[in-house]
């Protein structure tokens, strides 16, 4: 997909303003311009004016495809944890194109067996203490993790300790932000 890419909208969806974190209503017939297309979700510019975020599960409307979870050959050969870093991995905060764990922003993650199944908890930090995206890049995350088989129960918690700083970001994540 093309930066600054056109698109109608082919029905009605709901999308989260940037960087404010509340839900926007978009109508049908609305057009978009596409700025970013990372981890199966959309950033957008709409029609009105605004930036706005469109989680994957409502990529039809845009005309692309619903971007399908791990193979069942990646979910049978990986160990659980890798199977849960690969999933943060395709999260993102809608204005940086890396992923929050090349960003640094994924401080912690346990996995604790309860029983035949599993719960996941993760600590991550944002870049900024007054991101409104903060919620909505931690739910994607946590159902994210939920989509796992295994998985019953997860919680993605946003802490400040220790504050992150541009340092934490992998060597991966400089080279796409030109820091390399």
């Amino acid at each position: 997909m093309s930066i600054r890419e056109s698109r109608t909208l082919e029905r009605d969806l709901e999308a989260t303003a940037i960087p404010y974190g509340e839900k926007v209503p978009l109508k049908k017939g609305s057009t978009l311009f596409v700025m970013q297309a990372l981890g199966g979700s959309f950033t957008a510019m709409s029609d009105q004016g605004y930036m706005v975020r469109i989680e994957g599960k409502d990529a039809d409307a845009i005309g692309e495809e619903v971007q399908a979870g791990p193979t069942v050959e990646e979910l049978q050969s990986k160990p659980l944890s890798d199977l849960v870093w690969d999933q943060l991995r395709t999260c993102y905060d809608p204005e940086i194109p890396v992923n929050i764990v090349d960003l640094g922003l994924v401080y912690d993650m346990r996995i604790s067996p309860e029983g035949d199944e599993n719960r996941v908890d993760v600590k991550m930090t944002l870049t900024a203490q007054g991101c409104g995206m903060g919620a909505s890049i931690a739910a994607d995350a946590r159902h994210k993790i939920l989509a796992l088989p295994g998985v019953t129960d997860a919680a993605v918690d946003i802490v400040w300790d220790p504050p992150w700083t541009p340092q934490m970001i992998s060597p991966d994540g400089r080279e796409r932000l030109g820091m390399a």
